[in-house]
This record gives structure tokens, sequence and C-alpha cells, in this order.
């Protein structure tokens, strides 16, 4: 046992899924940093940020048997410092190709990391009878805030990009090595059955689901990926607060996720849905129109809370869905839902640098709207609830 996490299942799981962001996190506020130093624009930088979408994809779809034969905690002892590691080489990488292959190598080990730690987290909910997924998601987002402010520091401070990304991966390598040690999986969910195929088909209710995560999925990657460059490009900000940015949009990302799933408890998934969607919705304006730092400063903190539990939210519906095991609705919803992050990076990043970087945020705002006719697929279908209280 291990700093006591065995006495509650969740606390693992929380603590896993915030090394994770620990490690991925660090590379955003640097994202400016790594662009100059190659000298190239927001186009080329999206592109090579595409690597690590596909790399999760590819993940997604073909780790299905390795996952297996590893285990949880195999996967996750090599997975986490992986991410870390392949994060923390981008910095060293001497043009957009080499910065490609190391994002696909970052994003093989991420979406091992992701199938594991969202079914974790779902049999970890089953099994204790409360709400854990929006809370785990929220040290998720704690970690990327940790990784935020960790990298607002290191800028003030002027450290080297290289020195703090490999800094920050060596520490992640050591906690993550500590905390999953003996780290032993919550039993299977009753409809865990069968072997997950490649290439998960997505039913029509998976694609109302993708359908409602489309602008979450964009502008949280937007306000991860762009935020600083926004700043830097728009305002002639300092760096460090370039960096308050991606900061402010992770930290009340991570503080609403953490109290969301007792909201949601109290008030339904849909009403609460619909508050962050507005939210979501008035931060996006907030950026693509501010005229002032502070402004834009309020409109990603604000897009950070309407991000907040859109994704988890659906995760949990797909993953309670009786039609199919909960790995693959689970793997269904995140194979289409990263197709996003697929298209997002040189999408946005030819917009910022052939328009400009306020029409790349002013995107979301259709989809934002598509995102309020697509709620109703939150709502679980007649008997699932029942069936769950049954197996309670």
């Amino acid at each position: 046992m291990v700093f006591g996490l065995d006495r509650a299942p969740q606390r693992r799981v929380f603590a896993a899924f915030f090394l994770y962001s620990f490690g991925l996190g660090g590379i955003n506020p640097r994202l400016g940093d790594i662009q100059l130093s190659m000298g190239i624009g927001e186009a080329t930088l999206g592109l090579a940020l595409i690597g690590g979408a596909i790399g999760t994809q590819v993940s997604l779809m073909f780790a299905g048997r390795l996952l297996e034969k590893l285990g949880e905690r195999r996967s996750l002892l090599l997975g986490i410092p992986m991410v870390a590691l392949m994060i923390a080489s981008v910095s060293l990488a001497p043009n957009p190709y080499m910065m490609f292959l190391a994002m696909f190598l970052a994003g093989l080990a991420i979406g091992c990391v992701e199938i594991v730690l969202n079914v974790e987290a779902d049999r970890v909910e089953y099994q204790i009878g409360k709400r854990v997924m929006n809370r785990s998601h929220a040290f998720w987002s704690f970690g990327f805030f940790a990784a935020g402010a960790v990298s607002a520091v290191a800028k003030a401070l002027d450290v080297d990009f290289r020195l703090h990304l490999f800094g920050m991966a060596l520490v992640i390598i050591i906690l993550s090595t500590l905390v999953n040690w003996d780290f032993k999986p919550a039993p299977k969910r009753v409809v865990e059955e069968g072997e997950r195929p490649r290439f998960v088909r997505p039913t029509g209710a998976i694609l109302v689901l993708v359908a409602f995560t489309l602008s979450a999925m964009l502008l949280e990657g937007a306000g991860s990926d762009w935020s600083v460059i926004f700043m830097r490009d728009t305002f002639d900000t300092t760096p460090f607060i370039n960096a308050t940015a991606f900061v402010f949009g992770a930290f009340f990302q991570a503080i609403t996720r953490f109290f969301a799933d007792g909201f949601i408890e109290r008030f339904g998934p849909v009403r609460v849905a619909r508050i962050l969607l507005t939210t979501l919705g008035v931060g996006v304006c907030a950026v693509t129109f501010s005229t002032h730092p502070a402004v834009a400063l309020l409109g990603f903190a604000l897009m950070g809370i309407g991000t907040s539990a859109i994704f988890p939210l659906a995760v949990s519906a797909a993953a309670q869905r009786t039609d199919r095991p909960a790995a693959v609705n689970v793997a269904a919803l995140a194979q289409i839902s990263f197709i996003t992050f697929l298209v997002a990076p040189p999408m946005l990043g030819f917009v910022a640098e052939h328009i400009s970087i306020r029409h790349s945020f002013g995107i979301g705002i259709p989809l934002v709207i598509l995102s309020f006719l697509t709620i109703g697929a939150l709502r679980p279908r007649a008997g699932i609830a029942e069936k769950a209280k049954a197996n309670a």
C-alpha cells in the first residue's frame, strides 16, 4: 500500500489522472518558445501537433490486445512515464518533422492511458456506488493546472524550456512508479465481457454523444494549445501573463470538475450540461471579441468552466449503456471524439496564420449550438437506472 491509496480505490485513480495530465500539460505553455526556437508559423505548428492526435487514434484502434497482455498495472507503470518523456522530447525537436514524431509517440501512450484510466474510473464508480468520473477528470485538470503554474514560474524565471520539461518528466516517473507500483484494478462491471475490436463501430447513440462533445473537445484543445500564443500575438503581453491564460483555463476547469458530481447528482446531467454550455458560449465569445487582456483572461476562465464536465458526462453516458460492454462504448466515443483533435490543430493553426487567431476560437461558437441541440443524449434510456440500482 502506497500513501494509503488502497483505503479508497478512487484515490489511486485520482492520483493517476493527476500525474498523467501533469506530464502532458507542461508543453502547452511552452509551445510559443518551441515555435520560436524552430522559426515556424502557426499553421506548421498545428501540423506538427497533429502527431499526438494521430498517435492516440492508432493506439485506441490497435492497443487492445497489448493492454490485455500487459494488464492495467503495467500499462500505467509504462504509459504515464512514456507520455512525460515523449512530451519532454518535443523540446529537443530541431524541426516540425521530429516534433510530429515525438508527438506521435506520445499519442501512442496517451491512447493506452486514456482507456485504462477512464474504464477504471467507471468501474470504481460502479463498485462504490458514487459518481467519481467528473472528479477523476477534475484531478486531470488539476494536473494540467499544476503543469501550467510550474510553466508560468519557469517562464518568469527564464528557465530554459528543455530543462523545465525534462525536470518535470523525471518527477513524474518517480511519483508514477510509487503510486502505481501495487495498483490493483477494480472489479469489472457485469456487462464487461467480450473482446474489443481494433476499430469500434459507433452506434447512432454514440455518434450523437460525439456531436455533443465537439464544442468542448475543440475549445478545450484550443485553450490548451493556443491560449498562450493568442495572448502573445493579440495583446503582446508578458510571458507570465501569456502563461496565465492557460493556467486560468485549467484552474477553473479543475475546480468545476471537482464539484460537478454533486451538482449532477442533485440536478441531473442535462440541466448541468445546459449551464456549462451557456458558460462555454459566453467564454468563447469573450475571447473571440476581446479588446483587453483582462476580458480574454476572463473568457479563458469561463471556457475552462464550460468545458469541464462535457466529455466526462458523455463518457459516463456511454459507459452506462447496456447495449455493449462499457470498454467498447467508451472506446467508440473516444475514437470518434478524438478525430476533433486530428482536425483541430492544423485547422486552427491555418486559420490563425492566414486569417486571425481570433477566428480560430470563433469556430467554436456554432459547435456550442450543436452541443445544445444534442444534449438529450445524456438522458439514460428507460431501465438503465433501475438496472444500476438493482446491481448496486
